[in-house]
C-alpha cells in the first residue's frame, strides 16, 4: 500500500477563474492601452477617408456611420445564429451551415469596425468634452477589450458555460452602444450617409 497522497484538485470554480485570468488580463490591457493612447494622442481630425463618401456634407462621418451600421447588422446576424446554434429558438433546429454563418458574420462585423476604430482613435482620441462623446470613447475601449477576452477564451477547454454568452453579449452591447452614440446623431443631422 502506497503512502503517497495525491495533490488536492482545485474545485471547478477555481479552475475556471484560472482559465479566464489570461484572457481577462489581456483584454483589460487592450482596453486600457486604447484609452491611454487615445488620451495622450492629440487628435489629427482626419485619419481615414473611404471612396464614395466625398460628395457628402460630412464624408468621414458618413463612412464611419456606414461601416458601423454594417458591423451592427452582421453582429445581429451573429446574435441570431448563436441563438439558433444553442437551441434558444423554439422549434428551430440548427442547420449544418449555422456555425460557419456565425463565425463569418462575426469576422465581417469586426473587420468593418476596425477602420472606424482606427479613425476614431487617431483622429479624435479618447474625448471627454461631452457625455455622449465620453460614453462613446468608453464603449470603444470596452468593445475591443471584451472582443479580445472573448476570442482568447473561445477555444479554451473547461471554460464555464456562461463565459461565451456573457462576453459575446458585452461585445454585442458595446458595438450597438458605439453605433447608437454616433449614428443616431448623424442620421438626425445629415440623414442618409449616401
Amino acid at each position: 500500500m502506497s503512502t503517497e497522497t495525491q495533490p488536492p484538485v482545485a474545485p471547478p470554480e477555481t479552475r475556471a477563474w484560472q482559465l479566464m485570468l489570461v484572457p481577462l488580463l489581456v483584454g483589460s490591457l487592450v482596453a486600457l492601452t486604447l484609452g491611454v493612447y487615445g488620451s495622450l494622442h492629440e487628435g489629427t481630425g482626419v485619419a481615414v477617408n473611404i471612396a464614395g463618401f466625398t460628395n457628402h456634407a460630412a464624408p468621414t462621418s458618413a463612412a464611419k456611420v456606414t461601416l458601423t451600421t454594417g458591423a451592427v447588422l452582421f453582429a445581429v446576424l451573429q446574435l441570431l445564429s448563436s441563438l439558433v446554434m444553442y437551441g434558444k429558438v423554439p422549434g428551430v433546429a440548427a442547420p449544418s451551415w449555422i456555425g460557419g454563418a456565425h463565425r463569418w458574420s462575426g469576422r465581417i462585423a469586426f473587420l468593418l469596425a476596425v477602420p472606424v476604430a482606427v479613425h476614431c482613435l487617431y483622429a479624435a482620441g479618447f474625448a471627454t468634452f461631452n457625455t455622449r462623446v465620453f460614453v462613446h470613447s468608453l464603449l470603444g475601449c470596452l468593445f475591443f477589450g471584451a472582443f479580445v477576452v472573448k476570442m482568447l477564451g473561445l477555444r479554451k477547454d473547461g471554460m464555464p458555460g456562461w463565459f461565451l454568452p456573457l462576453f459575446g453579449g458585452v461585445v454585442f452591447t458595446g458595438l450597438v452602444g458605439l453605433w447608437w452614440t454616433t449614428a443616431i446623431r448623424f442620421f438626425s443631422t445629415f440623414g442618409s450617409p449616401f
